[in-house]
């Protein structure tokens, strides 16, 4: 009965080359794949696009197993999909236009306080998807945004038309310790005959 138990766990029962193929083959589908499809695919600005991720998980599980189930053919997949992935790091860290063929270059959605709408149109982004991802961010209305880039990882970053209240005080702060270390400055570069004696 144990042995039956551990033939069942670790006895691949399909050859060790299409164990490693097969993640492989479905790594290299899916990152052509939402290349294709855009960032959007990444960014999960909506429920549609998040059951979509998670429906593509589950319809690839089977093309990765196949009719194996062990516990050595999920260790064989995972080090395949782990050592896939290193590879195509190592292969895209240094080489700027590597990777921007494998990861694509980010967009513009919004510059100088004017949103893009051809570029919303292209990557399927609304302006209702846009705002909210925006608010996300503590930024109230889209009248606020000077510019908004949607990175190649599917984040969308944006910057403020007015600094935040923590900015501001952070210059005031700033700009009053710069002016203290100017006086302290002149100061010590008083003779000391200028300076006036204490009183008796």
């Amino acid at each position: 009965m144990d042995n039956r138990i551990l033939v069942d766990m670790f006895a691949l029962s399909l050859p060790w080359l299409e164990k490693i193929l097969r993640p492989v083959i479905i790594y290299l589908f899916l990152v052509v794949s939402l290349r294709v499809a855009g960032k959007r695919q990444l960014a999960q600005l909506n429920h549609f696009d998040l059951v979509m991720l998670l429906t593509l998980a589950n319809t690839v599980k089977n093309a990765i197993n196949g009719d194996d189930n062990t516990v050595t053919g999920g260790i064989i997949g995972a080090i395949s999909l782990l050592s896939m992935n290193y590879v195509v790091v190592r292969l895209i860290y240094g080489h700027k236009k590597v990777e921007e063929a494998i990861e694509g270059n980010a967009d513009a959605l919004i510059k100088n306080g004017k949103i893009d709408w051809d570029r919303l149109r292209s990557e399927l982004i609304t302006e209702a998807e846009l705002e909210t991802a925006a608010q996300k961010q503590g930024i109230a209305s889209l009248a606020d945004v000077e510019s908004a880039v949607l990175e190649p990882s599917g984040s969308i970053i944006f910057v403020n038309k007015v600094p935040s209240a923590e900015i501001v005080r952070h210059q005031e702060l700033l700009s009053r310790i710069d002016a203290l270390a100017q006086e302290v400055e002149a100061l010590r570069a008083r003779p000391p005959s200028t300076q006036t004696a204490p009183r008796t």
